[in-house]
């Protein structure tokens, strides 16, 4: 049982800034009533959180190489700790947004050093169940974000969202400290902050415009304006990159078939969890459920994925990356579209399979995410691996959330209508990505460092 405690410290970290990417959703008409807050403002609310999460992973991922994954995770748990009791205490929008933001990059620090604090403790058929546990915890604090926050916001208020954090911190900063081994310190090279400022421009200024297409029309200046932004950003942040010398992400990393192949995954994967946005969003105003019993009617995705992680990751570990993934893909889109089809008469039970099959394909792509992180990188680049992974992982949920926003108000039509516009665009992201996960994620774990070494040999001979 000592072994595992390792584990638990770091899936308590994981479970909570996950927990606070969808605990708030029910939460917003008690915080707008409360504060009297507009609807602008309470958006903000939501997505602040994601979104500087996944634009500080990166920055991160660099400062675990060079500190040390232990003190950089215990230091993410602190100033998510201090954010979580400043957003229960705010008094007014503003700074709820604010510490709102700093809570994201708290979690940032955590997400970021996940993967390397587990790969540092667990090997061989053993990481394989630790990532199957991981992977089932992510999947359980994401889907049931929606019920948690409506328990706690029907029967203790909204700001006992945010209060739930403190003991947990406390606990998970104690047991941090006892069972994390604390790392070698790195080299000591200098920040990429004008890769960090490019990259967040980007990934912001993105969000923004396709947040906005959806009730300005796609063509409009506040749509077109930050579109142009962000590609200048990108330009800029890939030119940095190329030409410094400790970057914060290395883009030629992008010519390794498994990573690129890995990231697609990932940025499919999360349409799924952004679809539920809307989901839930029609279970609450379409059907008139309240906050506590929609997220009872999402959580059949939620047990499906759970089990299917803890079942599956002791079992996937042998197995072939680019099956597994393309199979789960496959399914997370299956399930998408077999919820698709709602109309005015339709109920929460109309879902429950579809929620089912696609938290069975989110429950197999999780563990061998992380596994084939882990296994294409040498240790010293697991900071930026996994920065890079959680933070594509990220910034595709948020950017799947805002341009099926653009889908689920097209047009002005019904709710349903709408509803399954973001189904039918989820159920494709999925057959599209388990078509190029088949297509270029290698077979086994050391096929692309086989290929790297058959390259080199090859071109060494030549010369």
């Amino acid at each position: 049982m000592r072994k595992w405690w390792p584990l638990a410290a770091v899936c308590l970290g994981t479970f909570m800034f996950l927990l606070d990417t969808t605990v708030v959703t029910v939460a917003l008409p008690d915080i707008g009533d409360d504060m009297s807050a507009p609807l602008p403002a309470l958006q903000w609310v939501v997505t602040v959180y994601p979104l500087v999460l996944a634009v500080s992973l990166l920055t991160m991922g660099a400062l675990a190489d060079r500190h040390g994954a232990r003190a950089v995770y215990v230091a993410g748990l602190a100033v998510f700790g201090v954010a979580s009791l400043s957003c229960g205490l705010a008094p007014d929008p503003g700074m709820l947004i604010a510490a709102r933001a700093v809570q994201g990059v708290g979690g940032a620090a955590m997400a970021v050093t996940t993967f390397a604090l587990i790969g540092s403790v667990y090997r061989g058929p053993v990481l394989g169940r630790a990532m199957g546990v991981f992977a089932a915890v992510t999947g359980l604090a994401a889907a049931t974000g929606p019920v948690l926050g409506g328990v706690l916001t029907q029967y203790l208020g909204w700001r006992a969202v945010f209060f739930l954090n403190l003991p947990l911190v406390a606990v998970a900063v104690a047991l941090s400290l006892r069972v994390l081994a604390a790392a070698r310190p790195g080299t000591g090279t200098r920040l990429d902050l004008p890769g960090t400022v490019a990259f967040a421009v980007c990934g912001g200024s993105l969000t923004y415009a396709l947040t906005s297409a959806g009730e300005t029309g796609p063509l409009s200046p506040a749509v077109l304006g930050p579109l142009a932004l962000a590609a200048l950003a990108f330009a800029v942040f890939v030119r940095v990159e190329l030409r410094g010398t400790a970057p914060l992400l290395d883009v030629r990393l992008f010519t390794r078939a498994s990573f690129s192949g890995v990231m697609t995954c990932v940025i499919a994967s999360t349409s799924a969890f952004a679809a539920l946005v809307y989901t839930s969003l029609w279970l609450q105003s379409g059907l008139g459920l309240g906050p506590v019993r929609a997220g009872v009617a999402l959580m059949p995705l939620a047990l499906a994925s759970f089990a299917t992680s803890l079942i599956g990751g002791r079992g996937l570990h042998h197995k072939s990356p680019r099956a597994v993934l393309s199979a789960g893909l496959l399914l997370s889109g299956a399930g998408c579209a077999l919820q698709a089809g709602v109309n005015a008469h339709s109920s929460a039970a109309s879902l429950t399979v579809g929620l089912a099959v696609t938290g069975v394909g989110v429950g197999l792509t999780g563990p061998v995410m992380g596994t084939a992180v882990l296994a294409a990188f040498p240790p010293e680049r697991s900071g930026m691996a996994a920065g890079a992974m959680t933070a594509f992982r990220q910034l595709g949920q948020t950017l799947w959330a805002a341009a099926f926003g653009a889908l689920f108000r097209h047009g002005g039509g019904p709710m349903t209508d709408g509803l399954n516009r973001v189904l039918i665009a989820t159920a494709a992201a999925g057959a599209v990505g388990s078509v190029l996960a088949w297509t270029f994620v290698p077979r086994t774990a050391g096929e692309e460092a086989s290929a790297s070494d058959h390259r080199k040999h090859t071109g060494s001979r030549a010369r």
